[in-house]
């Protein structure tokens, strides 16, 4: 895979089951993280948890509606956690820190669309990506801290 456009990490005063847990939980957990409004809908249209999970989001970004029909994987199972489809890789990572008290965590994404289009959205998107994964990651915090 290429090089990630934006890459965004924080450390979490959790341990790293429950933030994998929150975010591999697509029906109830995975829905609290995403930042309102620019994420205005995810339906889960199969599986739920994990690997094998294919997900709808709809967002709204900069006046411009999208919808994304993703699938997804666990390439380390506990540890990382990807969604994709054509266009757009997003891969979150989650590593114990300090005995397993605390947890850092990653949301990296990488634009793979060709073309002109695709040039400009690999420069575009992580300027608007960057500030809506520090406010997901925030959401996992406090999702976190209630467990």
């Amino acid at each position: 895979m290429n090089k990630p456009q934006v890459e965004v990490s924080r450390v979490i005063d959790a341990r790293a089951a429950v933030i994998y847990g929150i975010i591999a939980d697509y029906r109830n957990s995975h829905p609290q993280i995403l930042p309102k409004p620019e994420f205005a809908e995810m339906v889960v249209e199969q599986g739920g948890t994990g690997a094998g999970t294919v997900i709808r989001i709809t967002t709204q970004v900069m006046g411009r509606k999208q919808s994304m029909r993703l699938s997804v994987s666990e390439p380390e199972p506990g540890r990382v956690i990807q969604e994709e489809d054509a266009t757009v890789v997003t891969t979150f990572t989650v590593a114990p820190l300090d005995g397993d008290s605390r947890s850092q965590v990653t949301i990296a994404s990488t634009w793979r669309k060709p073309g002109f289009a695709g040039w400009v959205e690999r420069r575009v998107n992580p300027l608007v990506t960057r500030g809506l994964y520090r406010r997901e990651l925030a959401l996992l915090a406090a999702e976190a801290e209630k467990r």
